[in-house]
């Protein structure tokens, strides 16, 4: 049952990417994430060239966010004006990253720089939400009094010229931190076809201090847009979109995400952010790991020692 990748160049088993799209599609309505940055990797260990697989993979991250999407913006989750400037500031991003991308992939090095980026992005970034949320799960289980919160959002955004209000967000802020979060997501998401939302998600709730209500589903919807752009960018400049991967990909992509934002609910929010933080940082070692080995490899009989 297996198909052929005519950009990849590699033949794969189609109802695998199936269900692989199923299962990325349910963490990214589950935690309010493309799920871009757990595609990638298991597109790369199947085989799949890394540019390939970067650009390939955004049409599902389209897919499943905008099923994500249709969810939350029918329970009122959604800041609109807000993922809008947010999107404004991702065409941006987008066209700067492909741009860069497209360069790299001249000096041959595109490849390592998004293994380089996933290691330390994702280490990062799923180290530190791991710690938080770990603290705060055994603190409630030993009854402790979680520590008092500074809500108080940073002075300097309220020093910013262009201010504007976002009532669903409860914020009357400037528009260009926001802004500035979508270009860095539009970077990210051409070099590592990803929609940023690991690293947007944290910010909007831990420094914009939205409302915990609308995070997950703005976020997904500044997503949509910029990873579109990121799409249509990779296509027409760098020609490394196969879209016959893209299309088996987003077939599972829709339910799984339907399924993983009703889930959501069901789950505490420290809960939530400890699974996101441990599946982040062990996407981001293994594609360190990806640098000096193939973890495949590690899964093969070493020569000469099933011979005895």
């Amino acid at each position: 049952m297996d198909i052929y990748l005519p950009i990849a160049e590699v033949s794969v088993n189609w109802p695998l990417l199936v269900i692989l799209g199923a299962v990325v599609g349910f963490v990214s309505g589950l935690f309010g994430i493309g799920g871009g940055f757990l595609m990638a990797p298991v597109l790369i260990f199947l085989g799949i060239p890394p540019s390939v697989a970067v650009a390939s993979q955004a049409s599902h991250v389209v897919a499943s966010s905008t099923s994500g999407v249709i969810r939350y913006s029918g329970q009122g989750a959604v800041d609109f004006r807000m993922g809008l400037i947010m999107a404004a500031g991702g065409a941006i991003g987008a066209l700067l990253g492909v741009e860069l991308f497209r360069y790299l992939r001249l000096l041959g090095q595109a490849d390592l720089v998004v293994a380089l980026s996933y290691l330390t992005f994702l280490g990062v970034i799923g180290a530190l939400m791991l710690n938080e949320s770990l603290g705060e799960i055994l603190r409630r289980r030993r009854g402790e009094p979680a520590p008092r919160k500074d809500r108080r959002r940073p002075l300097w955004l309220y020093g910013l010229p262009g201010k504007m209000r976002f009532p669903k967000s409860g914020l009357y802020i400037s528009a260009a931190p926001p802004f500035a979060l979508g270009v860095f997501a539009g970077v990210l998401s051409a070099i590592m076809g990803v929609g940023g939302g690991f690293i947007l998600v944290p910010v909007m709730l831990y420094v914009l201090r939205m409302k915990a209500g609308v995070v997950v589903g703005t976020s997904l919807f500044q997503i949509i847009i910029t990873t579109a752009i990121t799409t249509v960018l990779q296509a027409g400049r760098n020609q490394t979109v196969d879209i016959v991967l893209s299309t088996i990909l987003l077939l599972g992509g829709v339910v799984g995400a339907q399924l993983g934002a009703r889930m959501s609910g069901r789950m505490r929010g420290e809960e939530l952010r400890a699974a996101l933080g441990l599946l982040v940082l062990a996407v981001g070692l293994y594609m360190g790991l990806e640098l000096f080995v193939r973890p495949s490899e590690l899964f093969q009989i070493a020569p000469g020692v099933a011979d005895g």
